[in-house]
């Protein structure tokens, strides 16, 4: 077995690997770019060398560099996690020549699969089911379009070389196919290094389903059962669970057989995914493999009880698989939801800066452990006080659960996120919330366009309809008179000569969008010591009544309890940007603001106009902070809707910006090569 490894990758998944190599007794190198130099994964590691600026070119795709550290450091063998170097096969014979084993497939096999174009051919001959498609590279925007309307729309366009939703586009007419063409080509040429791409058939109403597999180098290969991986945003993923809800056991069977023949056809040894498109009468077709460890495999280890990267260092080692195909189990369900660093409410665009505050939910299951156990897995390679860099991935944390069966893992994974705190960036946790309070997903009715359908309009804080709305504003009164009381501890009975008692009946104003505000009066009883509280919340239905007992709420984001005997976890805030009179309460994908008040102020409060927000119609904002890369458009120009306005760049990410209609630009607010932030002015029209 290995002494040592060297991890070329940063964040989470470094911190994943080290995790499995202390368990294992063996000694770790991380590589870290400037933007990394005070990371978890650094501290993590038993040694840290410096790779270079923050860019990932000048730092983690620095192959040559990353092998030569491994040689000053003594590694005998890499880690290349996932994204960056994970899939080059240059980098994995540069590797295995320089005499340091590459913990992942042999070069040949990353060189067969990686290619989707000739695995799709290999998949052919090895007897798998494959997409009807053109599977040679293609040159022009022209020739993609015929190939389109030869093929029939709609169409998938496809980088060679893509991976993670990058190069990946979907046209359902000439336009689009030119169009997504050209983006998939120079976000491939950018990401990748490759600009080769090709069309295939898109399935509609379409399961993304993964199969598990797991080689040696004595020509074992077995298959770990599959991952549900269907709802995803932008072809990425966002939710993953295990089993899938969906495919029958013969249907497991026979993916689970031709990804095992595709992974022996190729000789494949360590962890790798056969990626497969279901229909909706479980036909299944090839979609792609993926030679290195998936995002996901937290799901996979919590129903087998296999920890992967261990199994994929043993291999590296030689070692035979301990285990055949029938020993594999699936006890249990397990769920991952990924924690980004995205506003949901602006389109999901990329969120960067440093967090004000990370409290993930208490843990019982840990990264590197090999076990069946039910529990809450928080995988992460960031702290408190942590920065989200422009320079890399959105992602945050995972957040995995294992329940006895999927009701159960809903409903851990429901109170996880309830309890899941990030401030100081936007994140996806309200909206992962509200994904498990959907009824298409709790009965596993969804496909690939889940998402796009039930947020066709986009994400908003009253999108989701709390099941119990009145509970919402009896925690925020509950909030209120818990400060007041504590300012009444601290002011004393007196002020200004008057005795103030404390108050016991409030009005909870309900902000609604454009000044359609809902006022309820709130009445709250004694507070006695370990006793529950009596909150009484008066509507035009009757009055709602709940018995509430919390702990301490006063600076803590999450507030635990009970109300009426059942157990809760809210998150709870005073003060907002925007209003620091606001309440702000957030519950099972909820978020509902508010301000409470007394009686009176309550009456003149209804008497106030509601004051618009500025008119910014005439303006392209930037949406997100990143890299302004391009402005299309100079002053005097007439621009139609739907042109090409701008370009920022964000987490690896081009975002073109297009006009909303016809105008003439007056004045250009901001250049190429600046660094903008959130909502600043980039072109001004008359």
């Amino acid at each position: 077995m290995f002494k040592k490894i060297i991890i070329a990758n940063r964040g989470e998944i470094a911190c994943r690997v080290i995790a499995t190599a202390k368990r294992m007794g063996i000694a770790t190198v991380a590589v870290y770019s400037d933007a990394d130099a005070e990371a978890l994964f650094v501290q993590m590691a038993d040694e840290a060398v410096r790779l270079g600026p923050p860019p990932s070119r000048e730092s983690y795709l620095l192959g040559d560099k990353i092998i030569e550290i491994a040689k000053q450091t003594g590694a005998e063998a890499l880690h290349p996690g996932y994204g960056f170097l994970s899939e080059n096969k240059d980098f994995a014979r540069h590797c295995e020549e320089a005499g340091i084993a590459f913990i992942g497939p042999k070069y040949e096999a990353i060189a067969a699969m990686g290619d989707k174009i000739a695995s799709k051919k290999l998949a052919q001959q090895a007897g798998v089911s494959t997409i009807p498609g053109y599977n040679d590279p293609i040159d022009t925007p022209e020739q993609a379009v015929e190939i389109a309307k030869g093929i029939g729309y709609p169409v998938m366009i496809k980088a060679s070389a893509g991976g993670g939703g990058k190069g990946l586009r979907v046209a359902y007419n000439d336009k689009e196919a030119a169009e997504g063409f050209e983006l998939c080509r120079s976000e491939a040429r950018n990401s990748f290094g490759d600009d080769r791409v090709f069309i295939e058939k898109f399935v509609e109403q379409p399961r993304h389903i993964e199969i598990q597999v797991l080689g040696d180098a004595h020509g074992n290969v077995v298959y770990l059962n599959e991952r549900e991986c269907s709802l995803q945003r932008r072809h990425q993923k966002v939710l993953e669970e295990a089993p899938s809800p969906f495919i029958s056991a013969e249907t497991r069977k026979a993916m689970g057989e031709q990804a095992v023949a595709l992974a022996k056809a190729v000789g494949y040894q360590s962890a790798g995914t056969v990626e497969f498109v279901v229909g909706k009468n479980q036909d299944f077709y090839f979609l792609e493999m993926n030679t290195r460890l998936q995002v996901e495999h937290p799901v996979t280890e919590c129903i087998t009880g296999l920890d992967l990267v261990e199994q994929m260092i043993r291999v590296a080692a030689g070692e035979p698989l301990a285990f055949t195909q029938d020993e594999v189990k699936c006890e249990g369900w397990a769920i991952e939801c990924r924690i980004n660093a995205e506003d949901p409410f602006r389109n999901f665009l990329p969120s960067t800066g440093r967090l004000v505050r990370f409290s993930p939910p208490k843990a019982d299951l840990f990264a590197g452990q090999a076990t069946t156990d039910y529990g809450v897995r928080v995988d992460t390679g960031v702290v408190d006080g942590g920065e989200i860099s422009m320079y890399y991935d959105s992602m945050i944390a995972k957040l995995i659960v294992h329940g006895k069966d999927r009701d159960d893992a809903i409903a851990r994974m429901r109170e996880a996120l309830n309890g899941f705190v990030v401030r100081g960036v936007q994140s996806n946790v309200l909206f992962e919330a509200a994904l498990l309070e959907n009824p298409r997903f709790a009965s596993g009715d969804f496909n690939t366009g889940f998402i796009a359908e039930e947020y066709a309009d986009g994400f908003a804080p009253d999108t989701v309809k709390h099941k119990d709305p009145y509970f919402l504003v009896a925690m925020a009164a509950r909030l209120h008179m818990w400060y007041r009381n504590r300012a009444q501890g601290l002011q004393g009975p007196f002020w200004e000569g008057f005795i103030r008692l404390p108050k016991r009946e409030f009005v909870v104003c309900v902000l609604g969008r454009e000044g359609n505000n809902q006022y309820y009066t709130v009445n709250l009883g004694e507070v006695a010591l370990h006793q529950p509280m009596l909150v009484i919340v008066h509507t035009p239905e009757g009055p709602f009544t709940y018995h509430m007992l919390t702990e301490r709420m006063i600076g803590d984001v999450r507030v635990s309890g009970t109300a009426n005997g059942k157990p809760f976890t809210v998150q709870m805030e005073r003060g907002h940007e925007r209003n620091p009179l606001i309440t702000r309460v957030v519950h099972n994908g909820t978020q509902m603001d508010s301000i409470v008040m007394g009686t009176h102020t309550a009456e003149l409060h209804k008497l106030m106009p509601y004051k618009a927000p500025p008119d910014m119609s005439k303006f392209t904002l930037s949406p997100m902070p990143g890299l302004l890369t391009e402005v299309s458009v100079k002053p005097g120009q007439k621009v139609q809707a739907g042109e090409r306005l701008a370009v920022i760049e964000a987490m690896k990410m081009e975002n073109i910006l297009f006009a909303n209609a016809d105008g003439v630009v007056k004045e250009i607010k901001a250049q190429p090569g600046e660094s903008l932030a959130v909502d600043q002015a980039i072109i001004e029209f008359e």
